[in-house]
């Protein structure tokens, strides 16, 4: 007699941007989208442009979100800063559904994975700061910024990982080494935030949440670019699925 096979955990992922949205552009969204596949979850694709009862229907029927990466900052005016001169334009849309995506996921206690804008905009929500443009302001050697358009090879460092830490787990290890592409960063954490992971040059990697049991990482490169050949980058999307899959489906 056959098992029924396991169903599929739903992972909301919202557009990078409204305006790839818009234009149809889903190659930069895609990397995200088959590395939850690997991992065995169901991704759903949110449109930016949702009413807010719409946005709220799709939420109550997610098992865990995704926030990915975007070319857009977090607007400086949401964390009490003034816009820096190398700050990009900010994604009005983009803030708007991340932010309702995490205040249902803290208040229904769904797992949550944070990728590079989306660490930022996780830390934004719980009252944090970002630094604006790591060159001019902390002028590191490190390389964290990715010129693409000039066929540069995307930089790596390591990255000290905290013992202790969800993340050390994940990793099994107390270094790793990641890709890198940004130029924001967290300043000061957000409300029961905890760093847990830091570059050579001490700009923030990684956060956990700590305000309950809840799974909520937070990490500043790029897992779904290193998917198919890196255990931690595979044991994040592992662990986000995991972690959805202790709660009872969702129909």
């Amino acid at each position: 007699m056959s098992s029924e096979p396991k169903p599929r955990r739903r992972v909301g992922v919202p557009y990078r941007t409204r305006k790839e949205e818009l234009t149809g552009e889903f190659t930069k969204i895609r990397p995200y989208i088959e590395a939850l596949q690997h991992a065995g979850a169901e991704p759903v694709v949110i449109s930016l442009g949702l009413a807010t009862d719409h946005l709220d229907r799709i939420a109550d029927s997610l098992d865990a979100v995704l926030l990915p990466g975007s070319p857009a900052d977090v607007d400086p005016a949401r964390f009490g800063a003034k816009r820096h001169a190398e700050c990009a334009d900010a994604d009005p849309d983009r803030e708007r559904t991340d932010f309702a995506l995490l205040e249902h996921a803290f208040s229904e206690h769904k797992p949550v994975l944070a990728i590079c804008y989306g660490i930022q905009s996780l830390n934004v929500f719980l009252s944090g700061t970002l630094v604006q443009d790591i060159p001019s302001e902390l002028q590191t050697s490190t390389a964290h910024d990715w010129d693409q358009e000039r066929g540069e090879p995307e930089p790596f460092h390591s990255a000290r990982i905290e013992p202790g830490s969800r993340l050390a787990q994940l990793a099994a290890a107390r270094e790793a080494m990641v890709n890198s592409s940004h130029h924001q960063s967290v300043l000061e954490p957000g409300r029961d935030l905890r760093v847990v992971a830091r570059a050579p040059d001490g700009v923030i990697e990684a956060v956990e949440w700590t305000g309950d049991s809840n799974w909520v990482v937070g990490v500043q490169w790029h897992p779904e670019r290193m998917a198919a050949g890196d255990a931690l980058a595979q044991a994040l999307f592992r662990g986000l699925i995991a972690a959805a899959s202790r709660a009872p489906v969702r129909i």
